[in-house]
């Protein structure tokens, strides 16, 4: 049996889809853009870091509201839309949530796309695992 997580504080989605969605300990959260909560209708502002510090915020809110952590992350998938340009700068912000010293780094798996909705730069989804 799964349980779908109301929707904490990231911006409200744009489609049929829950932000949040757990199951026996495991919890599949939804791809994130770059948007801003608080004001989810604005353009997206910046390059690759701010993008991503974006993408990071609004995955942290999903993960407080639901009692996990970037610690309990056990898989992490990003879509790079300029992937050549972006994947060293990308890898500097995803190094403060997953540090090699401080957190166990999950699994991963880093795509170039042709093109991210609202013309992102960057979308990241995860899985974490907490023992039910």
């Amino acid at each position: 049996m799964h349980h779908v997580v109301p929707d904490a504080s990231p911006p409200p989605p744009s489609s049929l889809y829950s932000h949040a969605v757990e199951a026996a300990g495991w919890l599949y959260v939804t791809g994130q853009l770059p948007t801003d909560p608080d004001a989810p209708a604005s353009a997206l502002a910046g390059g690759i870091e701010e993008q991503a510090a974006f993408c990071f915020e609004n995955l942290n809110r999903i993960l407080r509201h639901t009692g996990y952590d970037y610690e309990d992350a056990v898989f992490v998938r990003i879509y790079l839309s300029e992937f050549d340009r972006d994947f060293a700068r990308f890898n500097t912000v995803y190094a403060r949530h997953f540090a090699q010293d401080s957190v166990r780094l999950p699994a991963r798996t880093t795509v170039g796309v042709a093109r991210l909705g609202r013309g992102a730069l960057v979308e990241i989804d995860l899985v974490c695992y907490k023992q039910p």
